[in-house]
């Protein structure tokens, strides 16, 4: 019988990528996404079932998780699904605060607690968690999202203890940069003049072609949430990409510090 994984957020980026590679490998693929009648390929390929999910509709979840285990057990979920919320957060709106809360942590939290029941009942599952390399470091004008990245993994740590008794694995993937089109489609900005100055500084630094030139393909993250859903290993955290794999060596080499005199250096000269 073959495996299977949901994945949230599986339209575009990452989650569009780990769904066809799983697929590929021969897994049954639950590909949830807001809108799946806009899918113009995925629902095509072998394997690959389309659901609909908005991981801040509560009923959609408890449907969504329903329906999918009806579909057979579950072995994998990945909660994929966020965006980034960037700049001042002088300037940050109630609303926008809510959505990327209601996004990126209780989307996640509560897709996980409709899925727990069914793992402890057949003693074995995995979750997996897309958090980012601004889940384990910080960039000027981008708190909120990391508010909800840093909350990720230390409620996965903490979470790992309680689940691991009944069979069931936690894990974590912090991604650096993705050459993908998150940037654009996936970024909400906040704005507010006093900060117009320093807000330009980082952009430029964000935007500059030599730092992207270290950034990874969606396929090439897809292969370590492959590496984290089959190695078979008691381990939480898998930081992919060359540029997040450095940057989280270089902050647990010199401590947080030096670290943070160095971000400051290369954002806001």
């Amino acid at each position: 019988m073959n495996k299977r994984i949901f994945i949230t957020g599986a339209s575009t980026g990452l989650g569009k990528a780990t769904a066809i590679l799983f697929a590929e490998k021969g897994w049954d693929v639950i590909a949830t996404m807001r809108k799946p009648e806009n899918d113009t390929d995925l629902g095509q390929k072998e394997n690959i079932t389309l659901m609909a999910l908005d991981v801040t509709n509560l009923d959609q979840i408890s449907s969504a998780s329903k329906a999918a285990i009806e579909l057979g057990d579950i072995d994998v979920v990945f909660n994929n699904a966020g965006y980034g919320l960037a700049g001042p957060f002088e300037g940050a709106t109630d609303e926008q605060l809510v959505r990327q809360l209601n996004t990126n942590l209780l989307g996640v939290l509560r897709v996980t607690q409709s899925f727990i029941p069914h793992f402890r009942q057949k003693k074995s599952g995995l979750f997996i968690t897309t958090t980012s390399i601004g889940g384990l470091v910080t960039f000027p004008f981008n708190s909120v999202y990391h508010a909800t990245k840093w909350a990720l993994e230390g409620w996965s740590e903490s979470l790992a203890f309680e689940l691991n008794p009944h069979g069931i694995g936690v894990k974590t993937v912090s991604p650096g940069g993705i050459a993908t089109d998150f940037g654009g489609r996936s970024l909400d900005l906040t704005n507010h003049d006093a900060y117009a100055d320093t807000m330009q500084k980082v952009m430029a630094a964000f935007m500059d072609p030599e730092r992207q030139k270290s950034y990874s393909t969606a396929e090439q993250i897809a292969d370590v949430v492959w590496e984290a859903a089959t190695d078979g290993l008691d381990k939480l955290r898998y930081p992919a990409g060359q540029d997040a794999l450095a940057m989280y060596a270089q902050r647990n080499q010199v401590g947080d510090e030096a670290f943070r005199a160095g971000i400051k250096a290369n954002f806001l000269g």
